[in-house]
């Protein structure tokens, strides 16, 4: 009998296989081999060049050039539509880029080959839809994810497209008109609370001050309002439809990413007047009017406005998991490779050997699992899912799917300081004079001084007493008066009132007292309103401010009223702002100065306190600004108006003339004083920053606040625990200096490293792996004066000498190079913006919920996501083993054993729910792994998904792949399919109980999945009739299954019971303690 099956398998086989002596028939096999090669070739060469051309044309841009813009007439010249279109496909390029797109990949492309083979009779196996319809499954599914996302694209763009707006037509007419359609030169009216729909410059508002607000939140991160205002020539016009009658031109640069600057001119033709325009004059599309009306000339458009071309992607990070999984898989290709020669060589190369090699390693690529990269990306949704749905961690936004896993093996974490550690909530808590400094205490011996100095003010002074020199020596009333009348004027805060806030009119003069309490302050940074805050609770409040006039509020309800001829805004680059204003009552101009201590004090009179005290202040974690101010002749300031007027108008280089002309009125500036603001940490940091030092994480603080306020912080939130030391390197310029602190570091051991930026850099310059050498070793880093360039270069020298997966977390725009640069960036919405948050992978509300975000969500999702990859090639494996024992017994023939929907169904109903159950699996509990941090450290070492690991589950695909195979070659008794039906239904039962055997902690999803999984096989048995059905229903059948499968099962089910029994694992040990524990615990309180 066994001879005669082996016969109808020689028979059975010479159907696909030609024999040796067809010398036609060989040459049409060639023939076919080249004909696969020669489609293989052109399918990929007909997207890579589709790709190329779409990409090629899509990157072909209008040249980009200044413009001058007339008022009121169309222009002539063409510009990008104004269409927002973040859609990757169209209709046309959907199937070639997404086809290009997956088989670019080796893996993809395998499997296009093999099945791509199967069209050719000399090379088919098997029915076409065991290989179509696995591939075709994948691609399918990658197509609806790839098709829904682009249509939610598409509709997000068609929502802002078909936004309607008012365009003014002559003669004072509007018009609706669809954003899509605006062009450059139109005159768009913007109401409150509406999208900005194009970069235009502001003529004029309803608001008649000549100022509005708006909301920049969705363009650069930061939530405080941003005053703008209008072109004056334009908002002092009787009515709009004089804009047509006017004879005006608007110059603008050409396009710019900078959001931050902008070069235009105003030029009025009939009166030869000429005005400069800033990025005050603006409104950049993406932003939001928050108060008032505006009507702007549109200067830029579609691809050209300025939240378009700072539209870059982030790169696209690949977990580590993914990549350990890619090498597994590489081994698993030369494991078809080799097991497909080692048939070769047993079967002989007599003959065409070719195709029997191709038809082995056809046989053979089961062993490859197409699936897995399905099931993880699927299972990655699902831990998003989630961990946005923890009720322990509210406001969580998963933004990148693909790096879940990412966050159970970081080895360091990155952190900003302000906003991060600390909640950017600022506290005004001393103000210091160099004789006398006032505290939180003494504020009201502040308030008695500054009521009696307003009151000898307005009473006694003149003009010319007002004017005294400045170093005259001056009573401690003076001095505080002139202090805090400083801070009450420098800064860019406007008061907005609830009452009146659409009208925005001023306070009425009474000053009422609800009035004075509904006040909301708005401006660019939280330490202003803290200032303003401060002097209001002295008794000078501020109460109104437009674009010309400030109006403060004495202590004794008196109106103090300023015109405000020039404002001087902070930026990084200066690190100060500077106001000159004309005190109405006495007409005296004063130039006042507030900012960062390094860079003040070249520019005060010599004084031999302030830099002791700002040491001071710092090292209590109190961020410093030194107030100056400065007395101007109308003379002294009208010349500067002069020089400064001129350099605005000058269109090259106006940055530099600019600053130039500003620094030559900054110098002897009379020292006022040093205000201290605290910033509080965030809710509970130091428990947070314990437990992830625990958890084995290295952690560095990057900031840009000075050195004593870093170090301070860094102790007050046990960022540096109290029994460790701290080495502060010193200031290094040379490469000795840089040699001479390594080596003191040496020195040193279980010390935190504190470094400023500039110390860094140059460190890095001559000394770069000497110090990272060193810097690994220490428990903690801070670098300080640190930019955000520098923040992505740390960043990237962890990765590059460690080889360490790292996180950063942040909250504002000066964190997103950081954020974007780390393994996993962790964005927090703070009070600087939204900015870090959208361009982070994982967006959080509070610091402390880093520590369940890894040591519970990241642990979990890699643990899963290892046992389900090796799991899926278990599956491939132990097919391949089977199919390979057989190809041996019967003569090394290249037939499949299973054929048609076995093969099919095998991947998909009959395992793959049970498979994928296995992303409930949990080996510990969230409370559990945070009250034993320490268990995070075995993820970090990868242990879960290694080559170990890996060899083991091979071992046991053999193993059982070789038991099932021989154990039905061994009880079947009649028909070859017999081996088919007991093999088979055995492998579908050792596959759903070493699902079983993986799990850790049962779900009752997981029961249902494998309920599922039999229901379906036992339907498809009943009704698709692939086995002999009187076989199946005999008890022959049913013993021989349960032996096979329980040989094959049982002593792994041993094993792990015995390894549990004299080895568990750290888990299950606390697991047990804490339930024991919980049992004690309960017993003593009945």
């Amino acid at each position: 009998m066994m001879n005669a099956d082996v016969g109808d398998f020689e028979a059975d086989e010479s159907q696909y296989l030609l024999s040796d002596t067809d010398t036609e028939t060989r040459t049409v096999t060639m023939t076919g081999s080249r004909r696969l090669c020669c489609i293989s070739f052109c399918i990929r060469n007909f997207c890579s060049r589709l790709c190329e051309c779409i990409i090629g044309c899509c990157s072909r841009r209008r040249q980009l050039t200044a413009r001058s813009i007339r008022i009121g007439h169309q222009t002539t010249e063409k510009f990008p539509p104004n269409v927002i279109r973040n859609q990757k496909y169209n209709f046309i390029s959907f199937f070639p880029l997404v086809l290009f797109e997956q088989f670019k990949f080796f893996l993809n492309l395998y499997f296009l080959v093999m099945a791509t083979s199967q069209f050719i009779p000399e090379l088919r196996i098997g029915y076409l839809y065991t290989y179509w319809g696995p591939l075709g499954f994948v691609i399918f599914v990658t197509m609806i994810r790839e098709a829904v996302d682009d249509v939610r694209r598409r509709q997000r763009d068609n929502e802002v497209n078909q936004q309607r707006y008012k365009k003014l037509t002559p003669h004072g007419g509007q018009r609706k008109i669809t954003s899509a359609n605006i062009k450059v030169g139109d005159l768009i009216f913007v109401e409150k609370d509406q999208r900005v729909p194009a970069d235009m410059v502001f003529l004029r508002t309803t608001e008649s001050n000549g100022t509005c607000f708006i909301r920049t939140d969705q363009l650069d991160g930061e939530t405080d309002w941003k005053l703008r205002l209008a072109v004056p020539a334009t908002q002092k016009l009787d009515s709009n439809d004089e804009l047509f009658s006017m004879d005006a031109t608007v110059y603008a640069e050409k396009p710019q990413k900078d959001i931050h600057n902008f070069i235009g001119n105003f030029a009025k033709h009939d009166t030869e007047t000429e005005e400069s325009l800033g990025v005050e004059n603006t409104v950049w599309a993406g932003t939001v009017v928050a108060s008032g009306r505006l009507l702007g000339l549109v200067v830029y458009t579609g691809a050209e406005t300025r939240s378009v071309m700072n539209n870059a992607a982030p790169r696209s990070k690949i977990g580590l998991l993914d990549l350990e999984i890619n090498n597994l898989t590489k081994l698993l290709f030369v494991a078809v490779l080799g097991l497909t020669l080692v048939m070769m060589c047993l079967k002989g190369f007599g003959g065409p050997w070719y195709r029997y090699f191709f038809r082995f390693l056809l046989l053979f690529s089961y062993i490859i699992p197409i699936s897995l990269r399905v099931n993880l990306d699927v299972g990655k949704t699902f831990y998003s899912w989630v961990i946005q749905r923890d009720q322990e961690m509210p406001g969580t936004v998963v933004r990148s799917t693909t790096i879940p896993e990412e966050l159970g093996r970081i080895n360091y974490l990155l952190t900003d300081k302000t906003g991060t550690l600390t909640q950017n909530e600022m506290v005004f808590k001393i103000l210091h004079l160099g004789t006398v400094a006032y505290g939180t205490d003494t504020f009201d011996e502040v308030e008695t001084h500054v009521k009696t100095f307003i009151s000898k003010e307005t009473s006694g002074n003149t003009s010319g007493a007002t004017a005294t020199p400045t170093r005259m020596r001056r009573t401690v009333v003076t001095r505080v008066g002139e202090a805090v009348k400083a801070i009450a004027l420098c800064h860019n805060v406007t008061p907005v009132h609830e009452e009146d806030a659409d009208a925005g009119s001023p306070v009425e003069e009474s000053g009422d007292i609800q009035t004075q309490q509904s006040v909301a302050y708005q401006a660019s940074s939280p330490d202003e309103v803290s200032l303003v805050r401060w002097t209001e609770s002295v008794g000078l409040a501020l109460v109104h401010r437009d674009l010309t006039t400030l109006t403060l509020r004495s202590p004794t309800g008196a109106l103090l009223k300023y015109t405000v001829l020039q404002i001087f805004p902070f930026t990084s680059e200066t690190k100060r702002m500077g106001i000159i204003v004309r005190e109405e009552a006495t007409g005296q101009i004063v130039l006042y100065i507030k900012g960062a201590d390094t860079v003040m004090a070249a520019m005060v009179e010599y004084n031999d306190w302030l830099e002791e005290e700002c040491i001071n202040l710092a090292q209590k974690g109190l961020r410093t600004l030194v107030v100056a101010r400065k007395v101007l002749t109308q003379e002294q300031y009208n010349h500067f108006e002069q020089r400064y007027s001129a350099a605005k108008l000058s269109m090259t280089e106006r940055g530099s003339r600019v600053a130039a002309v500003i620094e030559s009125l900054e110098c002897d500036l009379e020292l006022l004083c040093l205000t201290g603001v605290e910033d509080k940490l965030q809710n509970n940091v130091k428990q947070t920053l314990e437990l992830l030092r625990n958890a084995g994480m290295k952690i560095w603080m990057l900031t840009g606040d000075k050195l004593e306020t870093a170090t301070c912080i860094a102790k007050s939130s046990r960022l540096v625990s109290p029994n460790q030391g701290l080495h502060v390197m010193g200031n290094v310029s040379a490469r000795r200096e840089a040699h001479l602190e390594l080596n003191a570091l040496r020195r040193k051991s279980d010390s935190a490293l504190v470094i400023k930026g500039d110390a860094l850099e140059t460190c890095l310059q001559y000394y770069e792996h000497e110090l990272m050498d060193l810097a690994v070793q220490c428990p903690a880093v801070v670098v300080c004066r640190c930019s955000p360039t520098q923040k992505a270069a740390v960043v990237r020298l962890i990765q590059r000498h460690t080889g360490k997966r790292t996180a950063a977390v942040g909250d504002g725009g000066n964190d997103v190079s950081m954020i974007q640069a780390a393994d996993a960036g962790i964005g927090i919405v703070g009070k600087e913006g939204k900015q870090a948050s959208l361009a982070a992978d994982f967006s959080i509300e509070q610091f402390q919920h880093i520590a369940r975000l890894c040591l519970v969500h990241g642990r979990d999702s890699y643990k899963r996501s290892a046992a389900l990859s090796q799991f899926v090639m278990h599956r491939g494996l132990i097919i391949s083993t089977i199919q390979a024992i057989f190809s041996s017994i019967f003569y090394f023939s290249s037939v499949a054993l299973y054929q048609g929907f076995l093969m099919v169904g095998y991947a998909t109903f009959y395992t793959n729910f049970p498979v994928f159950s296995l992303v409930l699996d949990r080996d510990v509990s969230p409370n559990i792994a945070l009250t034993y941090p320490e268990l995070y450290k075995d993820l970090t070492k990868g242990r879960s998904l290694s080559y170990k690991t890996f060899f083991i589950w091979v071992l046991i695909s053999i193993y059982q792949g070789g038991v099932l195979m021989y154990g039905a070659m061994l009880l079947f008794e009649d028909e070859l399919i017999h081996v088919v039906s007991i093999s088979f239904t055995s492998l579908i039962l050792t596959e759903l109980l070493m699902v079983g055997l993986t799990v850790r902690t049962w779900h009752p999803l997981m029961i249902v999945a494998h309920f599922l999984s039999l229901g379906f096989y036992a339907l498809s048995i009943i009704f698709m009739h692939y086995f002999d059905w009187d076989f199946i229903k005999s008890k022959d059948f049913f013993w021989k299954v349960v032996v096979i499968t329980l040989v094959s099962c049982l002593p792994l089910y041993v094993l792990k019971f015995l390894r549990r029994k004299f080895t568990p694992p750290t888990y299950s040990k606390l697991e047990e303690l804490n339930t024991f524990g919980s049992s004690s615990l309960s017993q003593s309180h009945p």
